[in-house]
């Protein structure tokens, strides 16, 4: 077989999640190492001493540390359905969009979802601030006809954004379905439902060093082993 990158992926990890995503999109065959956390491979450690996922290692070695930048290799080979070309907006309005996501947003949604760990005046104000961008993208899928981010069919902002979405929802759902934001709510619901989201999120058993991963698409919906570890 020839030789195939390899993804070191965390099922749950919105990170690892968009990269698979990406993957999927654009048909880039890989072999999946799904890696449990608690206790990480060393095959993970040596690829990225600081053993985060995902990780993706190119067959000429070269490692792809960044989620993001695992996306946009994958859509700079192939991107059929047209992630990185918005209807709406550009490819740097996404970036931008992505990083606000990643930044401020990731940093409040943490302190919604584990709150022992700060003090609850800190706890308070993340879950003000997360709704407070939240209502922004509520005000940006409200002003267009359109379901997506930026225009007429999903791109890399919803892709991107989309993981980090579902995980704040998933903190408590009964509240997130009583929130005012409608068109934020079907968003993430459409995206949950689809059949790429299913293809991303199929339950693998942890891989051990010295041994193989699976083919990642799955061909026809089945993991079959990815090759030589």
């Amino acid at each position: 077989m020839n030789a195939l990158p390899v993804l070191y992926s965390f099922r749950r990890c919105p990170y690892a999640m968009r990269a698979r995503l990406a993957l999927a999109a654009s048909g880039q065959v890989c072999e999946l190492r799904e890696v449990v956390l608690r206790n990480k491979p060393q095959g993970l450690l040596e690829a990225s001493p600081k053993g985060t996922v995902p990780v993706l290692v190119l067959p000429d070695g070269q490692v792809l540390e960044q989620s993001l930048d695992i996306m946009r290799w994958a859509l700079a080979r192939h991107d059929p359905v047209g992630w990185l070309t918005p209807s709406e907006g550009t490819e740097a309005a996404m970036l931008a969009l992505i990083a606000e996501c990643d930044g401020p947003f990731k940093q409040a949604l943490d302190r919604c979802k584990y709150p022992s760990r700060y003090p609850e005046a800190d706890a308070i104000q993340a879950r003000a601030q997360a709704v407070q961008w939240l209502l922004g993208l509520e005000t940006r899928l409200s002003l267009r006809p359109s379901p997506f981010l930026f225009g007429g069919h999903a791109a890399l902002a919803d892709m991107a954004i989309a993981p980090f979405v579902r995980q704040f929802a998933g903190i408590d759902a009964t509240w997130w379905g009583a929130q005012p934001w409608p068109r934020l709510q079907a968003w993430l619901a459409q995206w949950q439902a689809s059949s790429l989201f299913d293809s991303v999120m199929h339950k693998l058993p942890a891989w051990a060093d010295g041994t193989e991963g699976v083919l990642f698409p799955p061909v026809e919906g089945v993991f079959a082993p990815g090759g030589n570890a």
